[in-house]
Parts: structure tokens; sequence; C-alpha cells
């Protein structure tokens, strides 16, 4: 039945075995049906669903970052707490939930998995996580270029017993790895006791963390199978995480290969083919073009992250300056179709500075980076081929990034701050928030204290009391902050001009602005979007530069619900506000 319904997928799925493996494709065909057979998955074909409008938007989040008080030593677990809080605040505001890895794992936050069909214990069960997908799309985690050192695949490598004993990749220490392009400055090698010996396994981010072998088809295809079973845990989007690092060949850089493209390609037609509904999104924090070329010719993944937009977002406030920001989204092309950008500021991550490469000068790059550390935050770097090292990624919050050092009762931090977070609801893709975000966190040192990863300084617990203290509190910065921000979302859901696959259009108002229009995909609804970045009153130019609004003499404010005279053909606009402008 398979066959009579997807012999095009099957078609494609064959070849890109065969580039992966040759002659054993038919072999891996046959375990394909197997496979599918098993979980009883795409005989019956979901109805088509659109994967997005307007009211696409997504909330990242661990699945502990709102715990009662007591921690996980509580009763109630996280998940379920996680769970009250969504549904209390944010129905309506957020479609979609990516909940980082809540499997067991040994470090990392999560990302070390022990066990990919399990929910950590101390946060809940997979009745929570499908109670969560009643309400919300669920973005699962497909951490898929390594295992903790504690995961039975690799215990099993360690004793040799088959099949994890060839799951792993194995190189001599002497052999010449500095064409290898690494995210991190430890070791790539670790030292590993083997039935056979003393052996060196791959490691790309830490020793904790073991490199698969994907040259292996036997690796495919436990991932495979993980993810049939996700799709029967109510998976909407699976986010390959470290995707560009998956496959290894020697003396190449190890990052972008031809195979590992092929294998984003395989898990594209595999999905459409059993569980259309489900989207891949791919994590890989690099300069723009090798980002986007995980979009391949819309045959790859359906969502990319837009990399560039989170440190350029940040050099445009901290200048208070938007010409590189305008001059890149003029540039920027747009997805293949049926392909969209995710748009964000903040993750779970630091903010990554290689996707600046080449948007910055020199001078620009080094004042960013100058600028975190007077604002107490960290900054991470990477091993060049040369051995030297070079920024990697920021380590702040976002909140606190767009401080003003020494001046901790700044009066426009809030409003420059929501300023860094409403752009990005605007522009052409899905926007998503980190929690962080929402809450206006400030950077948590206590945390980086305690488990010595500068990461921790934005990954907060919050308890549920003392959150909910700080959200009812009209005083509050984070009240302010968390409740205009699910006020817009809620707004920009209620117009098609926001759609994911409408139109865009960049205007050059002059380096205090950062402006440009969303016109809706059937073209019967257009909003200009126009964000003073500096911290004075400025008058934006109109007339002769955004030919919507030429000759009139007033227009529509929809995110104050206000008329705005245009006075001269200008229009006058606060410190760090942004308008959302529509014509009388």
């Amino acid at each position: 039945m398979i066959k009579t319904f997807a012999s095009s997928y099957l078609a494609r799925i064959q070849q890109h075995m065969k580039e992966l493996y040759d002659y054993r494709a038919f072999e891996c065909m046959e375990r394909l049906a197997m496979l599918v057979g098993r979980y009883g998955v795409g005989v019956d074909f979901p109805r088509f669903e659109l994967p997005w409008d307007q009211r696409a938007s997504l909330l990242i989040t661990y699945g502990d970052m709102v715990q009662k008080d007591g921690g996980q030593d509580h009763p109630e677990k996280p998940l379920v707490v996680l769970k009250r809080f969504l549904d209390d605040h944010l129905k309506g505001a957020v479609s979609a939930i990516h909940i980082l890895p809540f499997f067991p794992s040994s470090s990392d936050d999560g990302f070390s998995v022990i066990d990919y069909k399990q929910v950590d214990p101390e946060l809940g069960s997979w009745d929570d996580i499908r109670s969560i997908a009643e309400s919300f799309r669920m973005m699962f985690d497909l951490v898929l270029n390594h295992v903790s050192s504690q995961c039975a695949w690799h215990r099993d490598y360690l004793n040799g017993i088959a099949p994890g004993r060839h799951y792993f990749i194995e190189v001599d220490p002497e052999t010449n790895l500095d064409s290898v392009v690494r995210p991190r400055t430890s070791p790539l090698l670790t030292p590993v006791q083997t039935p056979a010996g003393l052996r060196h396994v791959w490691t790309t981010f830490s020793s904790d963390q073991i490199d698969l072998n994907f040259a292996n088809p036997d690796v495919l295809f436990e991932f495979l199978d993980i993810l049939m079973f996700f799709i029967t845990q109510g998976v909407r989007v699976v986010r390959l995480d470290a995707i560009a690092y998956l496959w290894k060949e020697l003396n190449t850089s190890c990052v972008h290969l031809p195979q590992t493209h092929a294998i984003v390609k395989l898990f594209r037609d595999f999905l459409e083919m059993l569980a259309p509904q489900v989207l891949i999104l791919t994590e890989t924090n690099v300069p723009h073009e090798e980002n986007v070329s995980y979009f391949g010719d819309g045959d790859e993944a359906q969502i990319v992250y837009q990399f560039s937009l989170p440190p350029l977002l940040l050099h445009t406030l901290l200048k208070g300056s938007a010409a590189s920001l305008t001059q890149w989204a003029r540039d920027l092309k747009d997805p293949p179709a049926g392909c969209a950008f995710l748009n964000f500021t903040a993750s779970h991550d630091g903010i990554g500075v290689r996707p600046l490469e080449g948007l910055l000068p020199a001078e620009e790059f080094g004042s960013l980076i100058e600028s975190v550390h007077h604002r107490g935050g960290f900054v991470s770097t990477k091993t060049n081929p040369d051995g030297g090292e070079s920024p990697y990624e920021l380590n702040i919050t976002y909140f606190d990034a767009l401080s003003e050092p020494g001046r901790p009762d700044w009066p426009l931090h809030a409003q420059r701050f929501l300023c860094s977070q409403i752009i990005p609801l605007g522009l052409k893709g899905i926007p998503a928030l980190y929690f962080h975000s929402l809450t206006a966190t400030r950077n948590d040192y206590a945390a980086v204290n305690r488990t010595g990863q500068v990461r921790s300084i934005n990954r907060r617990k919050w308890s549920e009391s003392e959150l909910l203290e700080i959200l009812h509190d009209p005083k509050s910065t984070a009240a302010h902050v968390f409740g205009e921000l699910a006020r817009l979302l809620r707004l920009r859901a209620e117009h098609p001009a926001f759609h994911p696959d409408g139109g865009q259009q960049i205007f050059e108002l002059g380096d205090a602005f950062f402006a440009f229009q969303r016109i809706s995909p059937d073209e019967s609804e257009a909003i200009i979007s126009i964000s003073n970045v500096t911290a004075e009153r400025k008058s934006a130019p109109i007339f002769g530069r955004i030919p919507l609004l030429d000759q009139r003499g007033e227009c529509v404010d929809l995110i104050r619900n206000e008329t705005r005279p245009l006075k001269k053909g200008k229009l006058m606009l606060a410190p760090y506000q942004t308008v959302w402008l529509i014509p009388r």
C-alpha cells in the first residue's frame, strides 16, 4: 500500500541510500519497509494541513524552566507546571512550543542524550508531553551528531558488543586533522578503553558527547526508528541539532559535506511520505550562505534559523544605526517556495557571531564583542585551522546585552529591548521567542558559578510562585515586557500581512530607522513597520520613500491603536519605538 501511494518518495529515498551506502542501498530499502510496518504509520495518510500562517509563532523553553517551589524534588513535575503556565498565559500568543531536550542526559543541559525514547523522570512523562501537544504544536530535538558517553550504544562499544561497537568513529591520534572545522576549543579526539585496547573516538563538542558514525547504515536506521517514535508521540517539527557536523571524512572540513545534505533530504522524503504534517528545522550556527544551504532546492529543511539576525540586531541597537541591518535585509533572498526562516534573537545557546562574517567591518565586530564584556557577558571561542582561536558566541541574556553599563535603572532599557523583539515579529518568516526574552531575565551569575558553564548565564530556572509574583506586579519590567510581547503576538496573528509566505519590501529612511513593508499572500493587506533604533526622538521621512503612505495626511498605528498624523510627510517616533502602520 505504501508503494502504491508513495512510489516517488521511495524512489528518491532509494537514490539517497545509494548516494550514502552504494551497493547496500537495496538492503536498506528492505529494512525501511520493515521499519514502517513496525509502526504502522503512513498507511492512512493524515489530512493535509497548511504548515503555517500569520498565527505561527514559537516559544523556546526547557522543560523545567518553571518549577514549583522545591524544584525537581516537588511531587508536581516541571512539565505539568510548564503546561499550566502555557495554558494560563500564552494560549493564542504562541502556536508552537520547542521543549529543549527532555530526555535523560548526562551533561550540556539535555544535549548529551542517554535515551531518546524516554522522558527524564525528573521532568515528567510522555503523558505530560502529549498533554501540552493537545494545545500547542510540539518541536522535539533530534540530537543526531552525538550521544552521551552513558548511552547504551556507547556502553556496548566500550564492551565490544554489536551493533554498538560499530557506531562510533575511531581515529589514530597521529592523524592530521587540521582541516576539520571546530565549533569548540576542546580536544577533537577522546581516549577510551575498549576490549581491543586504547582507542580515540571523535568528540566534536565534548568528551561526554561521542560522535556517531553515519557511514554505518545501522546508525541511520536507529534515528529513523527514533523519528517514527517521535511521530507517534505528537511531534510536529523536528529540530536537527548540530546537523552541519554529521558526516566525517578525513582530509575534509567535516562540515556541510554532501552526505550530510543527502541525509537531510532523506529525512524530508521519509517524513513527507509517512507524516507530511511534520516539518524539519535545521540548526547550523554558521555564516549565512552556509546556513541557507540547508533549504537545498526546497527539498531539505522547510525551516532554517535566521542566525544572522540576533547579532546584527544587537549591533544595530547598541550602535544606534540601522545601516548594516537595512543593507542585510535588502539583500536577503527569499527562501524557496514552501520554506521559511525562523526569526529569533535569543535561545538556550549564546548569540552566535560566525553568522556576522562578511556583514560587519572588523572594527564594528570588535566593538560588539567589547560591548558584551562591558555588560557582564562572556565570549566563547572556537579553534581555527591555524590553531588560533576566534569568537564563536556571546554568552549573555539578550535583555542585559541591551542594558547601559553603570546605569541599572536606565529608563530606556525595557523599550530598547522591546524594539529588539518587535522587529523579528514583523519580518518575513516565523517568529520565535526564548522564554527568558519573554520574562526580560537578567544574567544568572549564580548558575554560571554553580555549573562552571558560561551558557548557564541565560538558562535560569524560575520558581512558579516567584515568576507569577513578578508577572502580576504592574511595576515590574518583566510584567511590562511579557504583557506587551504576548499582546503583540496575538495582534500579529490577526493580520495576514504577517503570513510567512507574504511579500516583504525594505525601505531606506536613514540610519536611525529600520523600515519594511509586509504584504499578505493574496495582497489584500499591507502593513509598514518602522523602528527608531536610537535613544532620541526622531522624525522619519515618509513621502517619497514609502509609496503606500505617499501624500496621505495620516495613518493608523496598529501597535498603539491610534491615528498618527504625517506632518509634512514625516512621522515622529519616540526612542526605540516601533509602529505598524496601515493607510487611513
